[in-house]
């Protein structure tokens, strides 16, 4: 037999049809002294200022429809007591009445209220890590070490603090793995191990770097919502007897490299930019080095047939490349046209490139007034094709083009024909023979005159 439990309204009014209180009963988790004042009142008597509109509703909802919608309302009792009362009202019979069913909401308002209080205070946790995170982020930049966070799961590098890119030159998505030398690898894991079992372990001294400079190295396993991290602080390790300043950097080449009126640049294996001096920082717009760093080479170097990608292919099948003409676009737009000459080396580690930068922007300046000559010149013997032999077409195409060059010589010259015959390899007599008989004697002393 189903039993169907019956739970008696937290307040029950039966109203008139005008809404005049006839009866009143509540539950007995409402104090009931007092109710008798209630009857012979209006509803919106017993409630607060501003549920004075809802009261009316529900009265007129149930006259017009039968039964309104629920509505809360803050009710009044003679006790004092003020408690959020949920209440819906039906229509008995034609016009018999109507009666009010509420429900406390005391509950559910002490809920909200709790849920206030703990968002509150949940609020109040994270305002206070925000802050341990920025102090921690102002003493990871700070730090006078270098300080790497590396992920646990592929060893690339996640954080690198400002000493750690200008000492080491690491950069965020490198796999710091490949940076260990080879003959140190198993030692590393092996310091990673030990991490991973006690959380943090003392320094050991490792090489690092195309370099194979010696640094000491202490690792401590964090947490992180993402996935567990090593932080990695790195302090430089003294030189191994008899092995001198490290390999391959000989003294004062940084200062050197950052003097150099071209750009230089160094990138590894991926096209990633590795190291760049100042000349290639203001060619491509940046401001710093570590704006560039580990940013590969094809963000500056997009012209199609001309781009990184081919650039890079060239240089791992031949090693070198030299004067490869390609196109510069900074970050803010401006364009340069440049020559790059390039090595390649895996000796002692991963593959290294070095690119060597040069604007050459004004030696490729166009020059548009004799280019425009020249072109309706061509086009004009071009037109006589099919009613002229081809060998009549070569020569006087070769015509144009040579008394195009011998007017810019002239023109760059200042209309020193000395200078201008020595610009085209003639001799002086060869170019007024020339000139003669391109009729350009003449005009030149036209001109001359008219300068006089």
């Amino acid at each position: 037999m189903t039993r169907v439990a019956i739970t008696q309204p937290d307040v029950t009014l039966v109203l008139d049809w005008d809404g005049i209180i006839r009866d009143a009963s509540v539950s007995s988790s409402i104090a009931k002294e007092g109710l008798e004042g209630w009857v012979g009142r209006h509803w919106t008597e017993t409630v607060g200022d501003t549920a004075s509109e809802q009261v009316r509703r529900l009265v007129e909802d149930a006259r017009d429809r039968g039964i309104s919608a629920f509505l809360q309302v803050t009710q009044r009792f003679p006790s004092g007591l003020e408690l959020p009362i949920e209440y819906t009202t039906v229509r008995l019979g034609s016009r018999d009445g109507i009666i009010a069913v509420g429900k406390s909401l005391l509950a559910v308002q002490e809920l909200q209220s709790r849920l206030v209080a703990a968002q509150q205070a949940r609020e109040q946790d994270y305002w206070k890590l925000r802050e341990i995170e920025m102090r921690s982020r102002l003493l990871f930049d700070a730090s006078s070490e270098a300080v790497l966070v590396i992920s646990a799961a592929d060893l690339r590098i996640i954080e690198a603090n400002p000493v750690a890119i200008r000492e080491l030159g690491f950069a965020p998505g490198w796999d710091f793995g490949q940076e260990v030398a080879l003959r140190d690898r198993a030692a590393f894991q092996e310091l990673l191990a030990r991490a991973r079992e006690h959380g943090r372990t003392p320094g050991v001294l490792l090489h690092l770097g195309a370099t194979d400079r010696p640094w000491l190295l202490r690792v401590s396993l964090m947490a992180r919502e993402t996935g567990p991290v090593f932080l990695i602080q790195l302090a430089p390790g003294a030189n191994e007897p008899g092995r001198g300043l490290p390999r391959a950097v000989p003294p004062r080449t940084d200062e050197l490299l950052e003097a150099l009126p071209d750009a230089f640049v160094v990138a590894d294996a991926d096209g990633r930019v590795r190291r760049a001096n100042r000349a290639f920082l203001e060619l491509v717009q940046c401001a710093t080095e570590g704006a560039v760093l580990g940013e590969p080479l094809g963000r500056w170097l997009a012209t199609p047939g001309q781009d990184a990608s081919v650039l890079i292919r060239t240089l791992r099948e031949h090693g070198e490349v030299r004067l490869f003409t390609t196109t510069i676009t900074g970050i803010l737009g401006s364009e340069a046209m440049v020559e790059i000459s390039a090595s390649a080396s895996s000796k002692g580690g991963p593959l290294a490139m070095g690119f060597l930068v040069r604007d050459v922007t004004r030696r490729a300046a166009p020059r548009p007034a004799v280019d425009d000559a020249l072109h309706g010149a061509l086009a004009e013997v071009l037109s006589e094709m099919g009613r002229l032999p081809l060998p009549v077409l070569v020569r006087n195409t070769a015509a144009v083009v040579e008394r195009a060059c011998i007017e810019q010589a002239l023109q760059e010259a200042n209309g020193n024909r000395t200078a201008a015959a020595d610009a085209l390899g003639l001799s002086r007599q060869s170019l007024y023979a020339k000139l003669e008989r391109y009729g350009l004697h003449e005009s030149r002393e036209a001109e001359e005159e008219l300068a006089g």
